[in-house]
């Protein structure tokens, strides 16, 4: 695969995230196959786009900026490891700061949790991800690819923001947030059980991504 075809799929994968999830166009959709059904096929649609654009990458013609050492294969493991517990903590949970929440209206600001820590623990994870794996992938291809979807995910917060203020108004959000800030960083949580299957489906969902790497990747994580 050249540039040309790197660059096609790259714009393929942001018109494929950008298009469904259009008010007119997610509208159409939901009143087709439901809410749930337009979650797990969007949910679908982006992993299986960013395995494309990943594979992409790896085909494209090869022009090393760095070498791999091998503690950056370390430190991105460590660093998949956080954001694999960053997304078992934040998906599905009271969030009404950014996307993914579920039940926002029993969001609790005295304990939020990991939105505690930021309001979008999801982006943080995409941030991460792509950061972590920038160190082991010096080459122009990956730079590109980890370099432009890291700083997505960073410019994504102040859009999100934006669009949250509109929606629930400026001084609930900024009332909200102040009392997100104000809670302590470490609080009992609502359900020891709940907590610990989260970290639990963290630390399996990690395990899964290193066995699954060369299958969905072609690359071996190890």
């Amino acid at each position: 695969m050249g540039w040309t075809g790197f660059a096609v799929v790259f714009a393929a994968f942001f018109l494929t995230h950008s298009i469904p999830v259009r008010p007119a166009v997610k509208s159409r959709l939901v009143s087709v196959i439901g809410l749930r059904g337009f979650g797990v096929a969007y949910s679908l649609l982006s992993v299986g786009m960013l395995a494309l654009l990943i594979r992409s990458a790896g085909q494209a013609p090869y022009l090393q900026l760095w070498p791999q050492m091998e503690w950056h294969r370390h430190a991105a493991h460590l660093g998949m490891l956080a954001v694999c517990l960053i997304l078992a903590l934040g998906v599905a949970r009271p969030n009404p700061f950014s996307f993914g929440g579920a039940r926002n209206d029993s969001f609790d600001p005295d304990r939020p949790g990991i939105v505690g820590w930021t309001r979008h623990p999801i982006l943080l994870a995409l941030a991460l991800w792509a950061g972590v794996h920038l160190l082991p992938n010096g080459d122009l291809a990956h730079v590109i690819l980890f370099g432009v979807l890291g700083g997505f995910a960073l410019a994504g917060r102040r859009l999100i923001d934006r669009r949250k203020r509109r929606v629930l108004g400026a001084s609930q959000w900024a009332a909200l947030d102040a009392d997100r800030k104000a809670a302590p960083w470490v609080h009992a949580p609502r359900s020891w059980p709940v907590l610990a299957l989260r970290l639990l489906t963290g630390v399996a969902a990690f395990a899964a991504l290193l066995l699954a790497h060369p299958h969905v990747i072609g690359v071996s994580a190890w």
